[in-house]
């Protein structure tokens, strides 16, 4: 884990995972994504999860910050999933226009990691093969 601009960057395997609050500010924002877009390029990471789900509310300069995230990562070979939209974030997006045409979504952190081949311990032991 990396704290470096506030905000933690978790790594499991070659996936990242982070998140994003509202009163984020120019500064903290361009560290942030230099720190993360440095680590998906040196740590050779496949995917990373921006944890949204703390916004209540989005301004036009946080959710221009996950677009441009978004479409670094992408660049540089990441899987980007933003997880955990609320209602009224997804309406306030639509509304400024910002459909963050190709980034994948998903209703949480967990289907996030599903997406990404990630699977419950329990679903895993289910379908491993049994000793007879």
């Amino acid at each position: 884990m990396n704290a470096g601009a506030g905000l933690p960057i978790l790594r499991l395997g070659d996936i990242l995972i982070s998140g994003l609050l509202s009163d984020l500010d120019d500064a903290t924002a361009l560290q942030f994504t230099g720190e993360l877009t440095a680590r998906i390029s040196d740590e050779e990471i496949r995917g990373v999860i921006l944890d949204i789900s703390r916004l209540e509310i989005i301004d036009s300069f946080v959710a221009r910050v996950l677009m441009e995230l978004a479409a670094t990562g992408r660049l540089l070979g990441a899987r980007m999933i933003v997880a955990g939209m609320r209602p009224a974030v997804a309406i306030t997006l639509s509304e400024l226009g910002l459909g963050l045409t190709g980034v994948q979504t998903a209703l949480n952190a967990e289907q996030a990691m599903e997406l990404l081949g990630w699977r419950r311990p329990v679903e895993a032991a289910e379908e491993a093969p049994r000793a007879s």
